[in-house]
């Protein structure tokens, strides 16, 4: 069973005045099969996680540990994790002009399976995942997110996870953007991913409403740069009723 584990993580990020801590001793199990939502206010380090999970290099790991079955996922460089199973998806997609939409899938298909999928299957793979979300097949010719709008892009990002097949979903806002069509639409991408039971799951978001069509195993506050508090799918409950005021008074926001 995949286990990602995340423990006493620091990270810091470089600002005018100098080095500003962000993190500030994170920790998280996450197991193949589960939902994990990360919920919390506006710069509460909820993405300072997901990116550093992922290897940005903007961030600074200043204590603590991330391993995955056992492996060090913090001596990977960026594309290692990929390999090894990581996947982001990003709060804002970014255009790769000149790789089209289906090069860049076969490639990334290449370098997680070890070797190019044949491409008579590969076609029709993509093509019915595609139908799945709802999206033209005509976007496969189209250059990475060039041009996309927010919900083109967020399908996109769907569509690479339910290709892909990762051992951890990392999903950074996925819900930002979208309209009620979307937001089905990309929620029953990820349960389509969610019901294999292959992938554990981290749902970063502010609100609730994702939270409808995608069930949580668990839920976790973040502020001030820690988890503040974990419950069941109740918690997220009490946040929409109550919202994060109890959690960050006394403190500034990391």
């Amino acid at each position: 069973m995949a286990t990602l584990e995340i423990h006493d993580l620091h990270v810091s990020v470089e600002a005018e005045n100098g080095s500003r801590e962000i993190l500030k001793g994170v920790d998280l199990t996450v197991k193949q099969g589960e939902t994990h939502a990360i919920m919390g206010p506006n710069g509460s380090g909820k993405s300072t996680l997901a990116y550093s999970l992922a290897g940005h290099p903007k961030y600074t790991i200043t204590g603590g540990t991330v391993t995955l079955d056992g492996e060090d996922v913090l001596e990977m460089s960026v594309d290692e994790r990929a390999r090894a199973g990581v996947f982001l998806a990003m709060q804002y997609p970014v255009e790769v002009p000149g790789v089209s939409v289906s090069n860049f899938l076969r490639t990334s298909a290449t370098a997680i399976r070890g070797e190019a999928p044949k491409l008579r299957t590969w076609v029709k793979e993509v093509k019915e995942a595609m139908e799945r979300l709802s999206m033209d097949p005509a976007f496969a010719e189209r250059n990475v997110n060039e041009g996309f709008s927010g919900g083109e892009k967020k399908r996109h990002e769907i569509l690479q996870l339910e290709l892909l097949k990762p051992k951890i979903a990392i999903l950074d806002e996925t819900d930002s953007g979208l309209d009620v069509d979307a937001l089905r639409i990309v929620s029953e991408g990820v349960n389509r991913v969610r019901e294999s039971g292959d992938v554990g799951t981290l749902l970063i978001t502010h609100y609730t409403r994702i939270l409808r069509y995608i069930k949580p195993d668990h839920v976790h506050v973040f502020a001030n740069g820690r988890i503040a508090e974990s419950g069941g799918p109740e918690l997220a409950d009490k946040l929409e009723a109550e919202g994060y005021e109890a959690y960050v008074k006394g403190g500034a926001t990391a």
